[in-house]
This record gives structure tokens, sequence and C-alpha cells, in this order.
């Protein structure tokens, strides 16, 4: 890439990141209720998110493979857990990546 296209691509990443963070401001007046259905999408899509990564993260495991998804099984269990004991997404998720990577590592 030359400069002046790494330029503009480096801007049209800027400006689409810009209008993303504005525009529900533009849309949506703070003097009028929010409409139901994105009341509802804001109900419904961080757990259909989350979901979904869940299924892409666990799609491939090698169920034949040398450690038989133990890994991937151990630590989904634990973020369980962990969410259960403390309902708390962020916290969840990191005990479950860092008991993956450890036992990753051991297995």
């Amino acid at each position: 890439m030359t400069f002046v296209e790494q330029t503009i691509t480096i801007a049209m990443g800027i400006l689409g990141t810009q209008i993303t963070r504005f525009l529900p401001f533009l849309v949506f007046s703070s003097k009028k209720p929010t409409p139901p259905y994105i009341q509802y999408l804001g109900k419904a899509l961080p757990s259909a998110v989350f979901a979904m990564l869940v299924v892409y993260c666990l799609k491939d495991i090698p169920l034949t493979g040398p450690t038989h998804a133990l890994p991937e099984l151990v630590a989904v269990a634990l973020t369980i857990a962990t969410h259960l004991w403390k309902r708390n997404m962020f916290l969840s998720m990191a005990v479950g990546t860092a008991v993956y990577m450890g036992v990753i590592r051991l297995v």
C-alpha cells in the first residue's frame, strides 16, 4: 500500500468508528422514550452474542484427539461455575481463559 492508501484506510476506519459511536445519539432523542424493539434488542442481543461465541469456540474441538477435549470441558465447566457463583461475566471469562491456558500446558 502506498502512503496515500494507508492514510485513506486509517481515515475510513476512524470515520466508521465515529459514525457507529455517534449514530445512536443522533437517531434516538433523549426526549422520546426508546422504542420497544430497541429495548428488546438491548436485552436479547448480549446473551445471543455470548451463545454464538461459545458455539464458535467449541465447534472444532477434537473429541477423538489425544486430550479428548479435556481442556475445553474443564474451562467451560469452571466458567459456568464461576458465573453461577459470582454473577460476574468478566471474572467468569477471565477464569475460564486462565484455566484453559493452564490445562493445555499440562495436558
